[in-house]
């Protein structure tokens, strides 16, 4: 096992780890975890370390990186065994040798499946397939004492034992370091083509978002790409090529108007750059609130059907007049990066009426608290 004393481009949140280890096994994970009486912080490939709030400490950084084996997969069950350090970019290419695909697009480069699974990061393809917690059908961790755990199965309709993927989808690596990981999978689409509509202010962007939701069109995305002056709303369709066309042309009567496109725009999908970048979350119907709610100056994107959006605003905004603005939608805004690390408070917002059953689920599954210790919501 691959082993070095942390240095500065090892820092978590600002925080320099003691030591950096690599296992390259589950076994290996599990003798780190039992041998080390200090703070450990399990991590991929770095690409999302920022969507947490700073450690409170960090003796141990435990990549999962040298955990990079596809275990297993099965065309004909449409499922996919592979350990929390491969690559989604290397699956997808494994995977499209089958005509198959895993139905998750995050744009961060290099992000491992591990890492997916612990920020719970999924793309614009959201909308028609779900989430991490909608494709991730079993799961293998390692607890805080070492000890190895397994939650379902190699078949779609597994019902056996609880469901503890979802319990670790977005921990941060906070009650457990996942070692491997078991994907329902899909059929590759066979046609792709996109509509895009110009738009020029909030109240047109949630108007169109709100005709296509109620429509019968059934797009595998909706993205809006929204900036001062105006912006862009995009439907991706994929399926057969006689669908694909259908589907357009409805749209662009749905909509008045709008240009196909053979593919894609390069905005779409892609998180937006900024001093300051945040993760919205809120009810659909919202958008056009929750777009006006937003400093002004602010950018970036939204899925637009499913009260999603991620927007750079100015690093000197008020977080939390923007977070009391979102609250009547129901919504959040989470930092995912900051110009300085955040503690718990800043970088998450107000604890939610579940803290208290957060709390003691923690401390059940990491109860010296020594995993990611201060990175989750309340400074868990």
């Amino acid at each position: 096992m691959a082993s070095a004393r942390g240095g500065a481009r090892d820092a978590v949140g600002g925080v320099v780890p003691a030591e950096v280890v690599a296992p390259a096994t589950a076994e290996e994970v599990a003798e780190v975890l039992r041998s080390t009486g200090g703070s450990v912080v399990p991590v991929g490939a770095g690409t999302k370390t920022g969507w947490a709030a700073r450690p409170a400490s960090c003796d141990v950084l435990l990549r999962t990186t040298g955990l990079d084996r596809i275990v297993a997969h099965e065309p004909g069950d449409l499922v996919v065994v592979a350990e929390a350090g491969v690559t989604l970019r290397a699956l997808q290419r494994r995977l499209a040798g089958h005509g198959q695909m895993l139905a998750l697009d995050p744009p961060e480069e290099g992000a491992t499946l591990g890492g997916i699974v612990g920020a719970n990061a999924s793309g614009p393809r959201r909308l028609r397939y779900g989430t991490v917690r909608d494709l991730l059908i079993g799961v293998a961790v390692v607890r805080a004492d070492g000890t190895l755990a397994r939650s379902g199965g190699k078949v779609v309709k597994n019902v056996a034992g609880y469901d503890l993927g979802k319990l670790y989808t977005g921990a941060h690596g906070g009650l457990g370091v996942v070692v491997s990981t078991v994907w329902r999978l899909h059929p590759l689409p066979r046609a792709a083509g996109a509509v895009s509509l110009p738009v020029t202010d909030p109240a047109q962007a949630g108007r169109l978002a709100g005709l296509v939701a109620r429509s019968a069109l059934t797009p595998t995305a909706v993205e809006l790409r929204f900036a001062p002056g105006g912006g862009e709303l995009v439907l991706l369709f994929e399926s057969i090529e006689a669908s694909v066309r259908a589907q357009s042309a409805q749209a662009r009567a749905l909509l008045g108007g709008g240009s196909e496109l053979p593919t894609v725009p390069g905005w779409f999908g892609r998180r937006p750059e900024g001093p300051l970048v945040l993760r919205l979350a809120y009810e659909p119907a919202a958008l056009a609130a929750v777009l006006a709610a937003l400093p002004e100056g602010a950018s970036g994107t939204a899925s637009a059907c499913t009260g999603v959006a991620y927007a750079a605003v100015d690093a000197g905004t008020d977080l939390g007049a923007l977070r009391a603005a979102l609250a009547p939608y129901d919504g959040s805004a989470v930092v995912l990066a900051a110009p300085e690390p955040l503690d718990a408070a800043a970088h998450w917002g107000p604890v939610a009426d579940s803290f208290g059953l957060m709390t003691r689920v923690k401390d059940q599954f990491d109860p010296a608290r020594r995993l990611s210790p201060g990175r989750l919501l309340g400074g868990l």
